[in-house]
């Protein structure tokens, strides 16, 4: 089967960095093409993937500095990918609300991977177009939606990427955006309060510049809180693998949280608030708590063996799940449009 992944086009794929929907495409398609599928990746030029890669833009373009000139550019790759992929491919799986208007306008069935948190602008969006096969990441965000075919199909990833370390150093990590959603300014405060160091890493988004500079920044002294930059996946096993714990203080309903399952790949297990997807993820890898205090108590309390944490990831967010579970979708999505395309052509004849 022929399946056109259509990415936006402003990271490359696989990420650097910063990127969970472009490391979510980049797995997917090599466990597509390991099932014998044909996966054509719809991207930008600097991309490496193992499939064949198709692009109109061939830069990065990340972080966005104009949001009206990345909408139009959205448009722009989202359009002539659809009509592109119209003509050769048994399935077009798009993963942005852009390129899900051209539903209406090709024959061939879509599929459509919910990567955004709720938000009423884009649910009424979804509920307009009502042909296209929708995934949710978690059962927590399925639930918000209130559409005719969705299920929930969980995130995987390669778990022999990442390195298993038992014996933990003593610090503590937090992974993700310097924003208040994710609530690094808690991670610190948590860091403190229990006397162990803090290594923090993420990107620093120029629309939170001021967050940053006002709740992170003064508190960076290089030593008990010290801030690495952003990880690519040799520091990720490196802050990860090594750490106590990986801090999850998140301030939103989180529709998945890749980072939580390359944590606990590690053998790290997380200690998160509660919010959205997190409990269903982390189940018994963690702790999940409902204030900071709970989670200051959880850190000097911690008790997971890395073990643990290794097997639930093997055992429910592997690739080869995530690649099995989609390549039914898209058999079922392909074979009930070919019943209708055959219906359409008897009641005409």
């Amino acid at each position: 089967m022929r399946v056109a992944l259509v990415a936006p086009p402003f990271i490359a794929i696989p990420p650097s960095r910063y990127g969970g929907t472009e490391l979510f495409l980049a797995l997917l398609a090599r466990g597509l093409t390991a099932l014998g599928h044909e996966p054509v990746m719809y991207s930008i030029g600097a991309s490496h993937v193992p499939c064949e890669l198709r692009w109109t833009y061939r830069d990065a373009d990340w972080p966005i500095d104009d949001p009206h000139r990345a909408s139009l550019k959205n448009l722009t790759h989202s359009s002539w990918a659809v009509r592109d992929a119209a003509d050769h491919c048994d399935v077009i799986h798009v993963n942005d609300v852009a390129a899900l208007h051209f539903s209406e306008f090709v024959d061939v069935p879509f599929v459509h991977t919910l990567h955004h948190p709720h938000v009423d602008v884009l649910s009424e969006v979804y509920s307009r177009y009502r042909r296209p096969h929708y995934i949710a990441i978690s059962d927590f965000q399925r639930r918000q939606e209130r559409l005719p075919r969705c299920q929930t199909i969980y995130h995987g990833i390669d778990a022999s990427q990442y390195t298993f370390v038992e014996r933990k150093q003593d610090y503590l990590c937090f992974l993700g955006r310097m924003t208040p959603c994710k609530a690094p300014h808690l991670a610190i405060e948590i860091a403190r309060r229990t006397g162990l160091p803090l290594k923090l890493a993420g990107e620093v988004q120029p629309l939170f510049a001021d967050y940053w500079e006002r709740e992170v920044k003064p508190h960076l002294d290089g030593r008990t809180i010290e801030y690495v930059g952003e990880a690519d996946l040799q520091m990720k096993n490196e802050l990860l693998g090594n750490a106590r714990a990986l801090l999850f203080p998140i301030q939103w309903n989180e529709p998945f949280g890749l980072i939580m399952i390359e944590a606990m790949a590690c053998g790290t297990p997380v200690l998160a608030l509660a919010g959205g997807s997190v409990t269903e993820v982390v189940g018994d890898a963690g702790v999940v708590c409902q204030s900071v205090e709970e989670m200051v108590d959880a850190v000097r309390a911690l008790d997971v063996p890395a073990a643990r944490c290794r097997r639930r990831v093997e055992m429910r967010f592997s690739v080869e799940r995530m690649a099995r579970e989609y390549e039914k979708v898209y058999a079922s999505v392909a074979a009930t449009t070919r019943i209708a395309a055959g219906q359409a052509l008897a009641t005409r004849l």
